[in-house]
């Protein structure tokens, strides 16, 4: 019996040090980026836009309801330096269409296109656009936020469309920014589903 007791804990000592040992072979290597890829600090982001209000971009509601207002209007300009200045400058903007054969086509703009082909649409119809309801999700620095929407072309008229914007938005340590937003429009085939109109509709801007 003595015996026995002895090799219990001679035993466990060696099966604890062979697991510390593998676990110490197994750690995780970091995969080293070739110099050449660009490493963008908080301090040059904010160098390449505009500046943006601190209020605007203090949360993922705030920078969002930021992005409805700043594209709302009636028929004429949009402050696109305040737009400017909620986006990454590499940012995209992706519309799910339909084509006239019932597919898919798909509509995909950089910070940039998005101003001129959207803008030249502002400058001949008034457009207001407000969130229904913001569902998020994330980890870390990242969110994503599914954001139902309603699209009118004057404040208290019965929308003309309604949908859901995909936003993903990104914590540089500093701010919020907008990274990409993606949406696409409710249809027949694709109603809005009850989590994202659960909201009555105000008819008013965010």
């Amino acid at each position: 019996m003595p015996i026995r007791r002895m090799l219990f804990p001679i035993a466990w000592s060696l099966i604890l040090t062979t697991t510390l040992l593998a676990q110490k072979q197994e750690s995780p290597k970091t995969i080293a980026l070739p110099s050449s890829t660009p490493r963008i600090s908080a301090a040059d982001l904010a160098s390449k836009v505009p500046a943006a209000k601190p209020s605007e971009v203090n949360s993922p509601d705030a920078i969002i309801a930021a992005i409805y207002d700043v594209i709302s209007g009636p028929a004429g300009t949009r402050n696109w330096d305040r737009f400017r200045s909620l986006c990454l400058p590499q940012a995209r903007f992706t519309q799910a269409n339909k084509s006239p054969d019932r597919g898919t086509v798909i509509i995909a703009w950089g910070v940039e296109e998005f101003i001129r082909d959207v803008g030249e649409v502002f400058t001949k119809e008034a457009f207001y656009e407000n969130g229904i309801v913001n569902v998020p999700d994330g980890f870390g620095k990242m969110r994503q936020v599914l954001s139902s929407y309603e699209s009118r072309h004057n404040p208290g008229e019965k929308p003309f469309q309604r949908g859901v914007n995909s936003f993903q938005l990104l914590n540089d340590g500093q701010r919020w920014w907008i990274v990409s937003v993606l949406w696409d429009a409710e249809s027949k085939e694709t109603p809005l589903p009850r989590r994202l109109t659960a909201h009555p509709s105000t008819g008013t801007k965010k």
